[in-house]
């Protein structure tokens, strides 16, 4: 009898349940609680057929690593954007293509900051709301420092392929970076100049408003001092005056000086050397990563910038087979000849996978978790990428690795032997 009352009790508690469902919807949604239930059975019984089969989680969970990237796809840095979302989105299909990160597969999301910094935290807050975990981003320096702050707050994991200032990493422990700090490459510019004897006599032009550009020349005028040439002529601009260069290349051209030194982007860089075809200064030029992009430039006359000379990881004419199977493929997917910002990004994406692999992160770990893990094994690991062997990373996110020399020839970048 006790037994009886029991089932009683429960068949009575059941419907109740159900109609309080009933009485809490509307028409449509008391009509779909059998449905609803048809289907939780149904994904139950098909979680405990998995189980059964003893099938692998990760290519069963249907969970995903999400990858967010940000950076300048308009505007004037956009050759730069578009190389690292283009790097990055070709690295992550391979490795999709290959199983994933250990069985898991990657969703990649990137978006358009136009190089500015308050659009580069809004992109990010976006890419939140999307559900991302790790950040392959930002692609300029300004822009990363600023998302860094967010990224540093929500201990969310961020690699930057291109943002070379110290400040990216500074204090922000859960930042990487995969290129070369801006002293590191103001430094080698002044050893390379010095030790190849390029000239005696240099000048510089940088923007003073700019943290990459005042970073680089900074450390390049200490470094100078131990070298055997002599900066005649430093002349600054800034974001607000950066279109007439004519007082900086005619201070550059009174002082006598042999090569004019430009630590700055691109788009700059075609206007100084256009300026300094038409008062007839001929000068060599000498310059860093952020150069690379300047035969992209609309309406340039790319003839301008035969034998510029600029630090680089990476050469697009490498004969290694990575390097050449690299441009390989990004041309056939892309139609362009990637930069060292595409390789950067591109490497990026494997050292998430190699730095995941060692902590046997899974995307079912919270954003703080799954940063906690790759800071750890960050220092672990080393990867041989496209723009150096065997790099490896300090606990404070700078990244070891030797630059190349490359110049431009026949329209080309071509690597200095």
């Amino acid at each position: 009898m006790k037994k009886f009352q029991k089932i009683m009790s429960l068949m009575l508690a059941s419907a109740m349940i159900v109609t309080m469902l009933a009485g809490c919807s509307n028409s449509n949604d008391a009509s779909n609680v059998d449905s609803t239930a048809a289907e939780t059975t149904e994904t139950t019984e098909a979680a405990d057929n998995e189980a059964a089969e003893g099938t692998d989680a990760a290519s069963n969970s249907g969970a995903v690593f999400k990858i967010g990237s940000i950076g300048p796809a308009t505007g004037g840095a956009a050759v730069y954007g578009i190389a690292v979302q283009n790097g990055a989105d070709l690295a992550i299909k391979e490795i999709n293509a290959a199983g994933g990160i250990n069985g898991y597969q990657i969703e990649y999301n990137f978006q358009d900051d136009e190089c500015d910094n308050e659009k580069s935290v809004n992109a990010y807050n976006t890419l939140k709301d999307w559900g991302m975990q790790m950040l392959v981003g930002t692609t300029t320096s300004g822009c990363c420092i600023a998302v860094a702050a967010e990224s540093a707050n929500d201990n969310l994991f961020q690699i930057t392929p291109s943002g070379s200032s110290v400040d990216c990493i500074s204090g922000n422990d859960n930042v990487f970076q995969v290129c070369f700090t801006d002293p590191n490459q103001g430094v080698g510019a002044a050893q390379y100049i010095g030790t190849n004897k390029v000239a005696e006599k240099v000048a510089v032009i940088y923007d003073s408003s700019d943290v990459y550009s005042s970073g680089i020349y900074e450390k390049f005028a200490q470094e100078a001092a131990n070298q055997p040439f002599e900066i005649v002529a430093a002349e600054a601009f800034t974001a607000d005056n950066k279109t007439d260069f004519s007082v900086q290349l005619q201070k550059a051209k009174d002082a006598g000086a042999e090569l004019v030194f430009l630590p700055i982007y691109y788009t700059e860089a075609s206007l100084i050397l256009t300026q300094a075809n038409a008062m007839g200064y001929s000068v060599k030029f000498f310059g860093c990563d952020g150069l690379d992009g300047i035969l992209n430039v609309e309406n340039f006359d790319t003839a301008l910038a035969e034998g510029v000379m600029l630090l680089t990881p990476f050469a697009a004419d490498a004969e290694d087979e990575a390097t050449k199977a690299f441009v390989s493929a990004y041309v056939e997917s892309y139609g362009d000849t990637p930069n060292q910002f595409a390789a950067d990004a591109y490497d990026a994406v494997y050292i998430l996978k190699a730095a995941i692999e060692q902590c046997g992160a899974t995307p079912d770990d919270s954003v703080s978790d799954l940063c906690e893990k790759l800071k750890a094994a960050m220092p672990e690991i080393t990867v041989d990428g496209l723009t150096g062997e065997a790099m490896s990373w300090d606990t404070d996110g700078a990244v070891n690795k030797s630059p190349k020399a490359m110049e431009i020839v026949d329209g080309n970048y071509s690597l200095i032997q």
